[in-house]
């Protein structure tokens, strides 16, 4: 975990080193040494930390290598604070050639390091780091963790106990009977070609017990002349898997010693063994393709039926195992499942009181569905007296951990793959609320804004984060809550998971968490310096006894006393923050304004306050030169942005509900611009928004307002916008759609208005597009005939009024992308002919025709309606 923070604290050395060039010029070298000691201890963090757990002088070594990362990172940020504070006296500051023409009148390079200090203390921490070096070679800390190789450790023993239980079979399995008929379906059926059966999801959802039900199946014993099983893991010896292979799968071994056998020489006995017959192999816990991939030239793939069941927690290893292969994602328990399982296990055959049962219940909800958490938790109380189960209540995840060798150590397997990106992101998703959902996007633009993402060659910060979280989910480690118009919207952590990423935060010095109840408050004398508050509830604590090195605040719950009473301290006394995040998910603060105070976090990249009633920014907001996201919606009021915003040119993000001008024509590193009227976009100047990808437009007029249509012109001149709302009041209507052919990288199209026809050519004009919503758009014409030619589409919506006809058409090999659908209040419309062929991939569809006589395709009335929270991407924030 180490390895994490020091990777991020090098890369931002290196960020500083070249960005702030002008003003580290003459400790530059210092700097860049600084980075190289840092860089030379990476190599041996990573086996410091597999050895440190039952080595206390390791772990002191690790916990200080992590504490001179922190303080080489506070060093700079506190110089760079003080060179902010020196240069901008006044509300407008010089340009960056006269401070520098300051600086060289009235400072020699002495004077500079005698007034910050920025020499001595890089002094300070290089000595640190050599005396750290030092120690690590007199105490022989590298043979510490050698001599105690042969000591079994936690990880050790659950692998041993995971091979040792791999054939024992539970009787009483609960929740797996739809998937085990589903699967063995697949293993009896008459293919003769080998074919590969992936099980994957969670760790601890039961993969391997859903593979075990299957091993044992009396119809499985006898169809398969030979089974075998065999445990792979995260560091697994092909050779060592071959072997237990053979063993596994009983095959007379005459004379021939295994051992001495070379990886060739196994592939070709285990084939030469297996040719001919029919057999059963069961991989369990792959972690990656290549695992499979080294084994198959081992199995014969013959006409005799054979089949391998793989289990892993990788969607990735999961779906590219073989050619011929089904992929079964294991689902969580239904509640009513959960309770099942958790009464078996934990009242056995007696019968629970009405107390016990409603802790019972409250503590298997808390469980998500997780078939080990339950299993765990029920064989805990079944040794706990009835008034000892409210005590596991409020510390359920404390008490499954002490209990349980197999909750701990199997979700930190999943954390200890990742690589050091990638466990930023997981730990990160900590701060959010138990329970919460959070949106992708939202989380993207945090992930950014704390630096621990990296803009690469091809791609921009956001997508290397989307890709990071999708990385997480193909994991297992974030489960998918909701998607909208074909992408994922929503995701939730499971409170397990999260537990974890607390856990391991907390050693880190992460982020601290105060909800209120189970973690304790800022104390009025920190000795923690923990890089991230986290505030879930409301507080009386005083802000200005918080560590005045934390970096990112995150406030939810406020109400409005409570953030008036906060909001000066944390703008004075926190002068480092990069990001603050205040937010009441329970409705809206009632705050007029922010504080003028505002303007003294120059650090800051990230700026989120839903909060109502605010009209207006203080001038003192462009101060945050920085400022990457700037997140001010509300539904209840328009904002005003100062005319100064266009100094901002680091804003990646603009969100609210914004009125009058609209001051960003040089905003050229502008990405999400949403919302803004008709009337203030339609005099911005959009040449110079090259990177704007998403724009949501709304146009409201009064009755004696001229009714024009909207013109997609200014649009046009976006080159590279993904994703465009545009959203009309009335009967009000739009131009031709002719302009957008210039937008090739058009994906998501929301109309909301009039539409006289559409282009015929509309599939080779936005060849790209994935998602088109359209509402009251009045088309007269059956829209299916050119909408079903667009090559990429897979949403599709056509709501309110959209079409006025009576008879929609869908041809053979029309929509040949679509997955969602989507007809919702049409009026007039009374037939609709689906051709055979059409719509092939489709799995979600929703019909609400206003018409009780339309007759719904047969094959299609078994498609579910999309499950989702929110209906309109205009909740995408």
């Amino acid at each position: 975990m180490v390895d994490a923070v020091v990777s991020y604290v090098v890369h931002k050395l290196g960020d500083y080193i070249i960005q702030e060039a002008v003003f580290l010029r003459d400790v530059r070298d210092e700097v860049q040494l600084l980075k190289n000691e840092l860089e030379w201890m990476q190599c041996f963090i990573k086996d410091a930390e597999e050895k440190q757990v039952e080595d206390a002088m390791i772990r002191k070594w690790v916990s200080d290598i992590r504490d001179i990362a922190y303080d080489t990172e506070d060093v700079l940020d506190n110089f760079m604070l003080k060179i902010d504070h020196g240069k901008t006296p006044s509300r407008d500051r010089p340009a960056l050639f006269a401070l520098i023409r300051k600086y060289s009148c009235l400072f020699d390079i002495g004077k500079m390091k005698d007034l910050y200090g920025i020499g001595k203390e890089i002094e300070s921490v290089q000595k640190r780091i050599i005396d750290l070096s030092r120690k690590r070679e007199l105490y022989r800390l590298e043979d510490i963790g050698n001599r105690r190789e042969g000591k079994s450790n936690n990880l050790e023993r659950l692998i041993d106990l995971r091979r040792a239980t791999s054939f024992v079979v539970d009787e009483n399995i609960v929740g797996f009977e739809d998937d085990a008929k589903m699967l063995l379906g697949k293993l009896l059926e008459g293919e003769p070609r080998r074919f590969v059966v992936s099980i994957f999801g969670m760790g601890g959802l039961g993969k391997t017990t859903l593979a075990k039900k299957l091993y044992h199946n009396i119809d499985v014993l006898n169809k398969f002349n030979l089974r075998a099983w065999v445990y792979v893991s995260q560091d697994y010896q092909t050779q060592d898997l071959l072997r237990r292979i053979i063993k596994s799968f009983e095959i007379k071994i005459n004379g021939v010693e295994l051992e001495k056998m070379s990886e060739e020489d196994l592939e070709r006995y285990l084939y030469k063994s297996l040719q001919g017959r029919s057999y059963l192999a069961v991989i369990d816990d792959v972690w990656q393709k290549e695992a499979w991939e080294s084994l198959k030239r081992a199995f014969p793939d013959g006409n005799n039926g054979s089949r391998v069941i793989i289990t892993t927690r990788i969607k990735e290893v999961a779906e590219r195992s073989d050619e011929r292969i089904h992929v079964h994602k294991l689902r969580f328990l239904r509640p009513d499942e959960s309770w099942n399982l958790f009464c078996e296990k934990s009242f056995r055959k007696s019968n629970a009181n009405e107390e016990l049962e409603k802790l019972g219940r409250e503590m298997v909800e808390k469980c998500g569905g997780l078939p080990l958490a339950i299993i765990v938790l029920g064989g805990l109380l079944s040794t706990k007296k009835p008034q000892e189960w409210r005590s596991v209540r409020d510390h359920i995840w404390q008490h499954l951990r002490n209990d349980s060798i197999h909750i701990p150590s199997l979700l930190t397997l999943s954390f200890n793959d990742l690589p050091y990106q990638l466990k930023l992101c997981f730990l990160y998703l900590g701060v959010f609320p138990e329970d919460f959902e959070f949106f992708i996007e939202k989380a993207i633009r945090l992930l950014v804004a704390e630096g621990f993402i990296r803009e690469d060659d091809d791609r921009v910060m956001e997508e290397v984060a989307k890709n990071n979280l999708d990385e997480l989910i193909n994991r297992s480690l974030i489960q998918i809550e909701n998607i909208c118009r074909g992408r994922v919207e929503t995701c939730r952590i499971h409170d397990l998971l999260r537990d974890l990423a607390i856990q391991k935060a907390k050693e880190l010095n992460f982020f601290h968490i105060y909800d209120g109840i189970h973690h304790p408050t800022c104390s009025p004398t920190p000795t923690s310096s923990a890089r991230r508050l986290v505030f879930y509830s409301e507080t009386s604590s005083s802000f200005q006894h918080c560590n005045s090195l934390s970096r990112s605040l995150l406030l939810y719950d406020r109400d409005q006393d409570s953030f008036r009473q906060t909001s000066t301290a944390i703008f004075t006394r926190l002068r480092l923050l990069r990001v603050l995040h205040v937010e009441n998910y329970g409705g809206y603060i009632n705050c007029h304004r922010l504080p003028k105070e505002i303007g003294q976090l120059v650090h800051l990249k990230y700026l989120t306050v839903r909060i109502s009633f605010i009209r207006n920014l203080p001038p003192s907001i462009v101060n945050l030169r920085k400022l990457q996201t700037l997140d001010l919606y509300s539904r209840r009021w328009l904002l005003k942005l100062p005319i100064g915003i266009g100094k901002l040119q680091e804003l990646r993000h603009l969100i609210g509900t914004f009125e009058g001008p609209l001051p960003i024509d040089n905003l050229t590193n502008l990405q999400t611009l949403k919302f803004v009227s008709y009337e203030s976009w339609s005099k911005v100047h959009p040449d110079k928004l090259v990177n704007l990808r998403e724009l949501h437009i709304n146009h409201f007029h009064t009755q004696e307002q001229e009714q024009e249509p909207f013109i997609f012109d200014s649009i046009a001149k976006l080159k590279n916008i993904r994703i465009l709302s545009v959203e009309l009041s009335g009967v009000h209507s739009f131009s031709s759609l002719q302009p957008l052919s210039h937008c090739p990288r058009l994906q998501d199209l929301t109309l909301g208005g009039k539409i006289e026809e559409l282009p015929a050519d509309m599939h080779t004009m936005l060849p790209n597009l994935e998602c088109l919503s359209l509402s009251n758009s009045n088309l007269q014409d059956d829209p299916m005939p050119k909408l079903e030619k667009l090559p990429n589409l897979v949403s599709l919506e056509l709501r309110f009024h959209s079409y006025h006809g009576k008879k929609m058409i869908c041809r053979e090999k029309g929509f040949s992308q679509l997955e969602s659908l989507e007809i919702l209040d049409l009026y007039e419309w009374e037939e609709w002919q689906v051709e055979k062929g059409a719509m092939p991939m489709l799995k979600n569809l929703e019909i609400n025709p206003k018409n009780s006589e339309l007759r719904i395709p047969e094959r299609l009335i078994s498609i579910p309606a999309p499950t989702r929270r929110y209906s309109t991407a205009r909740t995408r924030f």
